[in-house]
């Protein structure tokens, strides 16, 4: 019998939303703790996705696969666009840009006319680096830890401007969110103008005190930029959880919306003195709009967000970080458990991670590990190599199944017991 509503849709797209149905049922009102690990549930979401499982993905964190009917909404607008661009992308698709900013503002808990849809992190990231006016000797202060290109574009504007970078560093697990707190008290100057806070670290997924930060900042004059890449419909928090006035994000890694979709907060009263990368009129000196200014582009990825969010909505936040939390420490507890060889670099606290660790072998080399898990066994992964610590690390999502968690532990310490080839 089919669904209301369903019997035009593709086959993909159907699919995709039969099994959120299927699994609501089954979900019933359930708490998250009590869906985290009922396999009968994550095997519907898991069939939501037209994902390659010759190879199993632990590496969600740089982007991630979307849903079939996510993938569908795409192409469907990419086709029309096709047919005649200049009349159906520019007038039929693009206004409905102003639907995906209110879904995405109600999301984050602001208003619409204080959301910009990007392409990714790192264009709404670095708007707010190369937007903010800063004169020669300024001091901008960052940790070790934070995305490379976003360091990297604060060493252009220190190598351009005469601006003065500086890099904190802070242990690996940290003791405590107080003690990271008191790291960027320590560090702080009164020639610091600036302040930029990873909201958790793609190195490690500790999940930083942004609050805290802003509130050690703000009364100091001092701005705080908030790099979300990797937190955006991860875990659950709005706005207001931060008080933030700045912040990017990427779509593409924990909503799962099409590859090149991010957006952009500026708390309203903050818009007229961030300068957009691309030229905009005076006339939008205090319009959000101002930082999509980029030239001809799809209509067709950032108008399939709104399908991602369903989807996520559909699943709940809660839900969702309670079965993440339960991948993760599926694997990573049990490793430290069989290996005293073995440790975890993430604080395992809910508090301070979500999906994302990194663990590391003593007396492996982590790269060749990696390079050995993925070549011999297909698992793919993140081997990380920090002047302060190493690792490998594993991000799973959603579609994730325990035997692909099982099977990668089970090599993890094949690798311990027998070594790997040199």
């Amino acid at each position: 019998m089919a669904v209301a509503g369903l019997a035009a849709q593709p086959v993909f797209r159907e699919r995709a939303i039969r099994s959120l149905f299927r699994a609501s049922a089954i979900a019933g009102d359930r708490s998250p703790a009590a869906v985290a690990d009922d396999e009968t549930y994550w095997a519907e979401i898991q069939r939501a996705f037209d994902s390659d499982r010759t190879m199993i993905n632990l590496n969600n964190g740089g982007c991630s696969p979307t849903p079939s009917h996510v993938l569908e909404a795409m192409i469907r607008d990419l086709r029309f666009s096709n047919e005649l661009p200049v009349e159906h992308m520019w007038r039929v698709l693009e206004p409905r840009i102003e639907s995906v900013r209110r879904d995405l503002a109600s999301e984050f808990g602001c208003d619409p006319e204080e959301m910009a849809v990007t392409r990714n992190a790192s264009e709404a990231n670095e708007i707010m680096i190369f937007g903010l006016d800063l004169k020669r000797g300024d001091e901008v202060l960052v940790t070790n830890q934070n995305y490379p290109r976003m360091i990297t574009s604060w060493q252009q504007r220190a190598r351009r401007e005469g601006i003065v970078l500086k890099q904190i560093s802070f242990k690996v697990p940290p003791p405590s969110d107080s003690y990271l707190v008191e790291q960027f008290r320590a560090a702080i100057t009164p020639q610091t103008k600036v302040v930029e806070v990873t909201h958790i670290t793609n190195l490690t997924g500790q999940i930083m005190p942004v609050r805290q930060i802003i509130e050690l900042a703000r009364p100091l004059g001092i701005e705080v930029f908030v790099d979300g890449a990797h937190a955006f419909a991860h875990f659950p928090f709005k706005r207001d959880d931060l008080k933030c006035d700045y912040y990017g994000t990427s779509l593409h890694k924990w909503l799962l919306a099409p590859v090149g979709t991010g957006f952009l907060y500026v708390r309203k009263d903050k818009q007229k003195n961030l300068w957009p990368l691309m030229a905009a009129a005076p006339t939008q000196d205090n319009d959000i709009r101002k930082y999509e200014e980029i030239g001809t582009h799809p209509a067709a990825n950032h108008n399939a967000i709104s399908a991602a969010l369903a989807f996520h909505r559909g699943i709940g936040e809660d839900r969702k970080i309670a079965r993440l939390r339960y991948l993760r420490d599926r694997w990573a507890k049990r490793l430290v458990a069989e290996s005293s060889r073995i440790s975890v670099l993430t604080p395992l606290d809910n508090r301070q991670s979500g999906a994302i660790a990194l663990f590391n072998v003593e007396g492996i080399d982590n790269v060749k590990l990696g390079a050995w898990l993925l070549n011999q066994h297909r698992i793919v992964n993140t081997p990380i190599v920090h002047p302060e610590f190493k690792g490998i690390r594993i991000t799973p999502n959603v579609y994730t199944t325990l035997d692909e968690i099982d099977v990668f532990a089970d090599k993890v310490l094949e690798a311990v017991k027998k070594g790997i080839p040199a």
